[in-house]
C-alpha cells in the first residue's frame, strides 16, 4: 500500500514532520504487514491550518455543491469497497464475510445517510420575527477506534461534509490502513483541498493536540470511557464542542414470554460478531431464575457452532482480537469471572485447540454471574457473555440500569407492546426490541458514561451545526 508513511494534509500526500513511525500488525498471523509515521504537534498543526483556511470557503459552499460532492464520493467508495474489505481484514482481523457484507459496507451506509439527510434538512427557520440559520460548526477533529475503522470514520466524515466543515482525522494506529483508502477515495472524488486532512499517530501526542488546538472548534471521539475523559479535559481549555461516543455494557433483557430458543441463540451469535469488540454488545443476558437452565443449554449449543479462526478461512464467523494487548485484557477477565464464581458454561482462557499464533479467544459464556462481578461492570470488548438471573420484570429493568454505562439494549418478548413498555423504562440511548436491527437514519449514541452527541442520517448533521438567531430579520 502506498502511502503509508505519509499524511494527507491540504490535498497532498507529504512526509511527515517528525520520524517516528509504527509496525501495523495482523492480528491473526502476529507479522507486520506495513509501517505507519507517527505525527507529532508540529504535524497536527499544520493539519489544523490547513483545514482553518480551507473553512473560509468550504463552509459557504450551497447545498447543491455539497450533495455533488457527497455523490462523487459515494461512487469512488463504490469502486473501492473491496479494497477496503480486504484491508480491515488484514489490518484487524475481521472474517472475510464480515469484512465484505458489514465491515466496509458500513461507510457507504453512512455517506448515503448524510446524502438522504442533506438533501432534507432546512438549514434556515422563522420563529416569530427571528430567522435561525443552521451553520457549519467550523473545523473539527475526528478521533476514530480500530474496532469499526472505516465505519466509524464514515459516520464523522460524511454529516461533516454535508454541514460544510472541514477536519482532521486521526485513526486509531492499530488499524490505520482503511484510513488511508478512505482518503484516497476523497482525493480522488475533488475533495477541495484542506477539507479533510489525515494525520496518524496516538492518543497521548496527536490525540491530545488536536483536542487542545485553539483552532478546533469540535472534537468528535469515539473510543473507551477513560479515554473520553482525557480528550474531554484537554478540550476543556479552550471550551470547544466535544461529541463522545464511548464504552457499554448493554443488557439484553429476555422476558418470560419469548421464544428461547430463537431469541438465545440469536443473542448469543450477535455479541460474538467481531469477536464481540462492538461497544453496543448485549452481553449481559438477563434471564428469567426459573428459566435458567433452558438459557443454559441453548448458550451453550449456540457458541458451540462459532467457527473461530483465520480471517480468510472459508466458514470462519470469529476471526481473532486486534491485538496482543486486547487478548491480554480479555484473558485477564475471563479469569477474573472465574476467580470471582462465575461458572464456564462455555469457552474459558487460552486460545481455542489447535490455534497457537493470533490473538484469538475461544467464545465463551458465564452462568451463575450476578450484577457487582467484575465482568458483569466492565466492558470487555471480547466474544464473553454472562447470563444474569432476574426474579421478575422491574428486578430485570433494575439490574439493566445498574450500569454506569447506558448505550445500548435489548428487549425480547411474544408480546410487541411488553417490550415496548420495558424499552422506555431502560436508560440508554437505544434499545432493540425483538432483534430488530440498527437503523442509520436513527440516532445512535448513550447516556451517562457511554458520552453525549448523536451520530446517523439527521441527527449526525445536527451535530455540526450551530445555530444562530437574526433577531427582527421578518420585522417585515
Amino acid at each position: 500500500m502506498e502511502n503509508t508513511r505519509k499524511f494527507y494534509i491540504d490535498g497532498e500526500w507529504v512526509d511527515p514532520i517528525g520520524t517516528d513511525t509504527l509496525d501495523v500488525v495482523n492480528p491473526a498471523t502476529e507479522q507486520t504487514i506495513a509501517t505507519i509515521a507517527l505525527g507529532d504537534e508540529k504535524d497536527v498543526d499544520r493539519a489544523v491550518m490547513a483545514a482553518r483556511r480551507a473553512f473560509d470557503s468550504f463552509g459557504s459552499t450551497t447545498r447543491a455543491d455539497r450533495i455533488a460532492l457527497l455523490c462523487r464520493i459515494i461512487e469512488g467508495y463504490e469502486r473501492r469497497v473491496n479494497d477496503l474489505a480486504s484491508t480491515i481484514t488484514q489490518e484487524m482481523g475481521a472474517p472475510h464475510s464480515l469484512a465484505t457484507t458489514a465491515q466496509a459496507p458500513s461507510g457507504l451506509v453512512h455517506l448515503n445517510a448524510a446524502l438522504a439527510a442533506l438533501r432534507e434538512f432546512d438549514f434556515e427557520e422563522e420563529i416569530g420575527t427571528t430567522t435561525v440559520v443552521h451553520e457549519p460548526v467550523g473545523v473539527c477533529a475526528f478521533i476514530t477506534p480500530w474496532n469499526w475503522p472505516v465505519n466509524q470514520i464514515a459516520a464523522k466524515v460524511a454529516p461533516a461534509l454535508a454541514a460544510g466543515c472541514t477536519m482532521v482525522v486521526k485513526p486509531s494506529e492499530v488499524a490505520p490502513l482503511n484510513a488511508i483508502v478512505f482518503a484516497e477515495i476523497l482525493h480522488e472524488a475533488g475533495v477541495p483541498a484542506g477539507v479533510f486532512n489525515l494525520v496518524h499517530g496516538d492518543g497521548p501526542t496527536v490525540g491530545a493536540a488536536l483536542s487542545m488546538h485553539p483552532e478546533i472548534d469540535m472534537v468528535s471521539f469515539t473510543g473507551s470511557t477513560r479515554a473520553g475523559i482525557e480528550v474531554a479535559r484537554n478540550a476543556a481549555g479552550t471550551v470547544k464542542r466535544v461529541a463522545q461516543e464511548l464504552g457499554g455494557k448493554s443488557a439484553n433483557i429476555v422476558l418470560d414470554d419469548a421464544d428461547f430458543d430463537d431469541v438465545i441463540t440469536r443473542d448469543v451469535l450477535g455479541v460474538v460478531v467481531n469477536s464481540g469488540q462492538s461497544c453496543n454488545a448485549g452481553s449481559r443476558i438477563l434471564i428469567p431464575s426459573d428459566r435458567m437452565e433452558d438459557a443454559i443449554a441453548i448458550a451453550k449449543a449456540a457458541v458451540e457452532t462459532c467457527v473461530v479462526g483465520p480471517p480468510d478461512a472459508a466458514g470462519t464467523t470469529v476471526g481473532p482480537l486486534v491485538s496482543q494487548a486486547q487478548f491480554d485484557k480479555v484473558q485477564r477477565l475471563i479469569r477474573t469471572g472465574i476467580d470471582e464464581g462465575g461458572t464456564l458454561v462455555a469457552g474459558g482462557v487460552d486460545r481455542p485447540a489447535g490455534l497457537f499464533t493470533g490473538y484469538y479467544v475461544q467464545p465463551t459464556v458465564f452462568a451463575d454471574v450476578t450484577n457487582d462481578m467484575t465482568i458483569a461492570r466492565e466492558e470487555i470488548f471480547g466474544p464473553v457473555m454472562m447470563l444474569i438471573a432476574y426474579q421478575d420484570e422491574a428486578d430485570a429493568i433494575r439490574i439493566a440500569n445498574d450500569t454506569p454505562y447506558g448505550l445500548s439494549g435489548m428487549v425480547s418478548s411474544s408480546d410487541p407492546q411488553r417490550a415496548r413498555n420495558v424499552a422506555r423504562k431502560l436508560r440508554t440511548g437505544m434499545v432493540h426490541l425483538n432483534g430488530a436491527p440498527l437503523a442509520f437514519d436513527a440516532p445512535f449514541g448513550g447516556y451517562r458514561q457511554s458520552g453525549n452527541g448523536r451520530e446517523f442520517g439527521r441527527f449526525g448533521l445536527m451535530e455540526f451545526l450551530e445555530a444562530k438567531a437574526i433577531f427582527g430579520d421578518n420585522a417585515g
